[in-house]
């Protein structure tokens, strides 16, 4: 449990990482809302702003009209708006705010790390590990991204730093594979936690997510009910790319949560709003940038404020 002292340092960099997202957003408001009477115009103008923060066209229309619903016709300024939408931005997002449970009656708990390339998926990876041996847990890690060299050393980094097993094999060897003998390692090893790693790759890819449904295919042999949880990585930077990449790996994988990356490096934070809205995935966890602290548990409230510019 993190101290006031901590929450408040998160929540300055949730500030500073999205500060792209909450400068756009922010004054745009201020810009239209110094006390105007809130008509279809400035609706209409709201609306787009909340589009173009990547908030998604449907709940963008929706937070809209139940705003206006109470305060049509009448002076608004640009805090009373900046109020409202991060209350309703916070319901959404409310639900969905769920840290990953490990169920410790299943020995080793397999998590299936999956997304596209360059969404943060090894580094993913490393950071649960790090939280998790820091709570005694046994971790064992599968470097089943056999198609880049890089992935298997910096997946041994992360061994080595956080004291997790490793279980790799040779570049461009069969994932599959891999994956099996890893679970069986773990196993042996009475670990509480496997988290295996995967290439990226693209969802409109067929042979590629073929690949990665024979993955899980060969780890459900060693286990009927693995993996018990199956993170889905998406970098903040895609936007609204990004709903097309849940359908997907959703369908192929039985995703159970998300994790979103790279938020300081992007203008489009409101798609967590939209993809919450949408697929009422649970988000796990959210990164600001490289830093082992950086990926934190995700919290609606903090999020909310910060992406108005509160």
């Amino acid at each position: 449990m993190k101290d006031e002292k901590e929450k408040s340092g998160w929540f300055f960099r949730l500030r500073e990482g999205l500060n792209r997202s909450s400068t756009k957003l922010g004054e745009g408001i201020s810009s239209a809302f110094t006390k105007r009477k809130l008509d279809d115009a400035a609706l209409q103008e709201l609306e787009e702003m909340l589009i173009s923060a990547d908030m998604g066209p449907e709940t963008a229309a929706r937070m809209v009209a139940a705003f206006g619903k109470s305060r049509f016709g009448k002076d608004v300024g640009d805090d009373e708006v900046r109020q409202a939408l991060a209350s309703q931005i916070a319901d959404v997002l409310q639900p969905v705010a769920k840290p990953l449970e490990i169920d410790l009656s299943r020995k080793p708990f397999v998590i299936l790390v999956i997304g596209v390339n360059g969404t943060g998926k090894t580094t993913t990876i490393g950071k649960f590990a790090r939280d998790y041996a820091a709570r005694g847990l046994k971790v064992t890690l599968a470097a089943g991204d056999t198609f880049r060299a890089a992935a298997i050393s910096q997946l041994k980094i992360w061994g080595e730093r956080t004291g997790a097993s490793v279980v790799a094999g040779e570049q461009g060897g069969d994932s599959a594979a891999l994956a099996y003998r890893a679970f069986e390692e773990a196993r042996a090893d009475k670990s509480d936690v496997l988290m295996i790693d995967t290439a990226g790759r693209l969802h409109n890819k067929g042979d590629l997510m073929q690949e990665l449904a024979k993955v899980v295919r060969v780890i459900k042999k060693l286990d009927a009910s693995a993996p018990h949880a199956t993170i889905l990585t998406l970098d903040a930077t895609t936007g609204q790319n990004a709903h097309a990449q849940v359908e997907a790996f959703r369908d192929m994988a039985s995703v159970t949560g998300l994790v979103v990356t790279k938020l300081d490096g992007s203008a489009k934070g409101g798609v967590l709003v939209a993809l919450a809205d949408r697929f009422k995935l649970p988000i796990y966890a959210v990164g600001i940038g490289e830093q082992a602290d950086d990926l934190q548990p995700f919290v609606a409230d903090e999020f909310a404020k910060a992406l108005v510019g509160i």
